[in-house]
This record gives structure tokens, C-alpha cells and sequence, in this order.
């Protein structure tokens, strides 16, 4: 069904992008979808059914192909009526057009498919291979002293730079995650801990690697706090503790403080 509202809502494309969270993608198939104008949808399924029809060799993981499979997409775009031909090629890919065992004579494009004529459906479409994501394991540890919990602030430029975080840090080949905790907390604080218990595991992925964290609870024994990396710290209360910018992987077991029984 023909969008009533094409050509009468005006084109907001770019100040749409502007919001937080919106790329392409987004403003493409709201614009189109919504308001009839005229911009190309190109996701997952909508490049998986180009590159069959068409036998494209451009893998649809590589960053310069976006550009390719969104100019043969706007070729293909139905001018009057973008929304409805968005959608319909979306769900091609996503009900019929399918990674693995499509079903082509189903499909109302088969004969224009060069895929399906050289019986290459299987091929298409390429993807360069990832690589391997390295995986580092990690010590943390909620020090108390006196109900309060200790935190540090982190660097302000680098990863994660000025937030702030319970202490901890990488293993060295061999060492144990509570091992690394002790070490870590000792080297950047100066403060001598003990582990008291095992609190949880906690998985998270950044853009090159991901680690594995194992937190635990801590009790401080002695020393006064020097600082080696960290620029700043802190003693809290759990109260406050959302008060203050915490890594995502913080925010994981944070609520697990929470609600865990303490023991005085």
C-alpha cells in the first residue's frame, strides 16, 4: 500500500541522524518506511540478497563495500513507494533469501537471481574471515574497610579513560585470577588485601578483545594508599555508588553487591 504521506512530510534524513543511536540504517528505513521518502534500507538481509542476485565478490564485512551495496540498492528503489520496497526486500532476506538452505523456488526474484542460475547460491555472500579475539582473564576486588568500598578512577585518556572502577587487572602467564588480584590491588593502591570470598564471573567484549573477570570480596589488611596508574580513588558507600561513572563490565556484578549478605 502506497505511503499517503509521501512527499507531504518533508525529508528530515540528516537532523534525524543527529540522534543518539540512529546511523543509516535507522534513519533510512524510518524515512522511507514512515514518512515515503526516498532513502535505500541496507542491512544483513538486504546485502545478502544483492550480493546472490547479482554475484557480487564485495564482502558484505568489509567497511569500503557499504558504500557499493548501498548504491545498487538505491538503483533498485522504488520511488514511489520506498517504504513498502524497503520492507519487502528485507523481508526477502530474512524469510526466503536466508544464510543457509534458501528457498529459492519460493522466491520472486529466482529468475533474476545469477546466484541460482550458476548454482552458486552457497557462495554468496563473501565475508572476509575475523580474526581471532584475544581473551584476557582478569582479578577484581571489592575491598571493604570500615562498611566502605574502594574504588579508583582510571586514566583520563586511553580506554575507558576517567571512569571509575574496582581494583584489579590483567593475569600474567600462569597466574590465577585471584593471584592477579591481590598483585594488582597491591601494586596500584599499595594496600595489602586478603580475599574473603568469591563473588562471580563476568563476561564482556570491546571492539579488539574481551575478558574474562573473576571479582572477588576483599578485606583490607594495612597500608596507606599510594597510587601507581590509577589518578584518583575513593571509599564509598554502596549508597553512593551509582552516583559515579562505572565501566560496563562494573555494572555487570555491581547489582550482585547489592544484593549479596555482607559479612561485618
Amino acid at each position: 500500500m502506497t505511503n499517503s504521506l509521501s512527499g507531504i512530510i518533508p525529508d528530515k534524513f540528516t537532523p534525524f541522524k543527529r540522534l543518539p543511536g540512529v546511523g543509516d540504517y535507522i534513519a533510512s528505513a524510518v524515512q522511507s518506511i514512515a514518512f515515503g521518502n526516498c532513502h535505500a534500507v541496507v542491512d544483513g538481509n538486504v546485502k545478502r540478497v544483492l550480493a546472490r542476485i547479482f554475484c557480487l565478490d564485495n564482502p558484505v564485512n568489509h567497511q569500503g563495500s557499504q558504500k557499493i551495496f548501498a548504491s545498487i540498492s538505491k538503483k533498485l528503489l522504488n520511488k514511489n513507494d520506498p517504504g513498502t520496497f524497503n520492507q519487502a526486500l528485507m523481508e526477502l532476506g530474512a524469510l526466503v533469501c536466508t544464510p543457509k538452505n534458501p528457498r529459492c523456488r519460493e522466491c520472486p526474484v529466482a529468475g533474476k537471481c545469477e546466484a541460482l542460475a550458476t548454482h552458486t547460491t552457497d557462495r554468496f555472500p563473501l565475508r572476509i574471515p575475523s580474526k581471532k579475539i584475544p581473551c584476557h582473564r582478569i582479578g577484581a576486588g571489592i575491598v571493604r574497610k570500615n562498611e566502605c568500598f574502594l574504588i579508583t578512577r582510571r586514566k583520563l585518556n586511553g580506554l575507558l579513560g576517567g571512569l571509575w572502577e574496582f581494583p584489579g587487572g590483567k593475569c600474567k602467564t600462569n597466574e590465577t585470577t585471584s593471584s592477579a588480584c591481590l598483585r594488582e590491588i597491591r601494586e596500584e593502591t599499595g594496600l595489602e588485601v586478603k580475599i574473603d570470598s568469591f563473588l562471580t564471573r563476568v563476561t564482556h567484549a570491546y571492539t579488539h578483545f574481551k575478558i574474562e573477570m573473576d571479582v572477588f570480596y576483599c578485606e583490607y589488611i594495612s597500608g596507606d594508599i599510594t597510587l601507581t596508574g590509577p589518578i584518583d580513588y575513593k571509599w564509598i558507600e554502596l549508597s553512593d555508588i551509582h552516583e559515579l561513572p562505572f565501566p560496563r563490565a562494573n555494572l555487570k556484578f555491581i547489582p550482585l553487591i547489592q544484593t549479596e549478605k555482607i559479612k561485618p
